[in-house]
């Protein structure tokens, strides 16, 4: 069911290369339909958003209607089972916790000879979230787009949601965003949501970033818009790679691997390990597992095409594996965790030991579970507070201070051929 291969051989290398080459992006004429609805919508504002709504949502929105009330709030709330709404509280406070610790603050650096640096920090004012509709609700999602923004301060947090048929929006998602933050929910989905918010109409702001996942058409949509507006990134396939030794349990490292693999048939699961009896032990424990769960058939393609159990000699080379890869979650369940963790470059999150598996980072931990995917942790963070914020350099010179650098700049300016530049500096000698 899935590939067992020992590292270092030529069908490891093309099981990894298949693994890191895997892309959602590549959809035949989808980027053509992306653009012609951002163009329509920033050409015709409301009018299209609400035709494109219609005619994907079912839903006969227009301007009385596109905006939840608060009636709608109030009566989402009665809609929540009250232990639900509990864990999401505890949660929103676990993830509001974590991201008040990366605040930074506005910093002045003087100098006694008349220098003075430093660096305004402010936030966004406003940003728009995306969070997926159909045919299931996410309200962890919610929480880990919105928080981080309402904890740098964003003054407006705007959230797209699609609605169903009847214009209704499901309650978690609803009672998941006034406790993040947000300020107006707006009932839309798709491709028309990222241009409504990217470029504003007559009923709904625009904004200067938008976050948040979505399907194929959102992606494409979001990295169309990128430049005009800011984004968080382009989200790839979900991803898990788990380094373990003789000490780990098959049973939990399995089940592990599938809570990644249900996601979708371009999802990644991969088992480094030292130990092939535990490589054995586990591929038997995901036919087992697979059988009984509900998204069999998606989980096994997904093990199929791009999952691995990788056998190798040293956690040295587990180590080197999973720096290449740069997976989205990664695990170390061996029986010093910490000694290894020098040794790791790049990764999303890192969930450390025996009892940290992935879902406690989706959902409960604090630390945002919106990460890099697809290698990309090689050069990209996972979704915090800085994502939200902006940041100035202060300047601040006196006459005696800025003759101190008068020759040091006129000869750059000199050098560079740029006489008006020199210029600004020697009037004021």
């Amino acid at each position: 069911m899935i590939p067992f291969i020992k590292y270092k051989t030529i069908e490891g290398l093309e099981q990894v290369k298949k693994i890191l080459s895997r892309s959602q992006l590549e959809y035949g004429n989808t980027q053509e339909i992306v653009n012609g609805i951002l163009k329509d919508i920033k050409e015709n504002g409301d009018e299209a958003v609400f035709e494109y709504t219609r005619k994907f949502d079912k839903f006969d929105a227009n301007a009385g209607n596109i905006k939840v009330t608060k009636e709608e709030i109030d009566f989402a709330y009665t809609q929540v089972n009250c232990d639900l709404l509990k864990v999401i509280k505890k949660s929103a406070e676990r993830i509001r916790a974590f991201h008040e610790k990366q605040k930074i603050n506005s910093w002045f650096d003087p100098n006694p000879n008349g220098e003075i640096m430093g660096q305004l920090v402010r936030p966004l004012e406003n940003v728009g979230v995306y969070v997926p509709g159909g045919k299931a609700a996410y309200p962890s999602s919610v929480l880990m787009n919105v928080i981080p923004a309402h904890v740098a301060g964003v003054k407006n947090i705007y959230m797209a949601t699609p609605a169903q048929s009847d214009g209704s929006v499901y309650p978690t998602t609803i009672v998941a965003a006034v406790e993040a933050g947000v300020k107006e929910i707006f009932k839309i989905g798709g491709a028309q949501a990222v241009a409504a918010l990217a470029y504003g109409t007559e009923s709904i702001p625009k904004v200067d970033k938008i976050c948040g996942p979505g399907n194929i058409f959102v992606a494409l949509a979001k990295r169309t818009v990128y430049g005009h507006v800011n984004i968080d990134s382009v989200a790839g396939p979900s991803e898990i790679l788990i380094i373990a030794d003789s000490s780990a349990n098959p049973v939990y490292v399995a089940a592990d691997m599938l809570s990644q693999a249900e996601h979708d048939e371009l999802a990644s699961s991969i088992l480094v390990t030292t130990d092939e009896k535990l490589a054995k032990d586990v591929v038997a424990e995901l036919e087992k597992q697979t059988a009984v769960l509900e998204r069999k058939e998606i989980i096994e393609k997904s093990l199929n095409n791009f999952g691995a159990v990788i056998i190798v000699g040293t956690i040295e080379e587990a180590c080197e594996i999973s720096n290449g890869i740069a997976p989205e979650h990664m695990e170390i369940c061996t029986s010093s965790p910490f000694e290894i963790l020098p040794l790791i470059q790049n990764a999303g999150a890192v969930f450390m030991g025996h009892y940290s598996p992935e879902p406690l980072g989706d959902y409960m931990a604090g630390p945002n579970h919106v990460l890099p995917t697809g290698g990309t942790a090689k050069f990209f963070s996972p979704l915090s507070i800085d994502d939200f914020i902006k940041k100035s350099s202060i300047i601040s010179f006196n006459k005696k201070a800025l003759m101190n650098l008068y020759d040091d700049i006129i000869s750059f300016a000199d050098a560079e051929g740029l006489t008006a530049h020199a210029n600004a500096v020697r009037v004021r000698k």
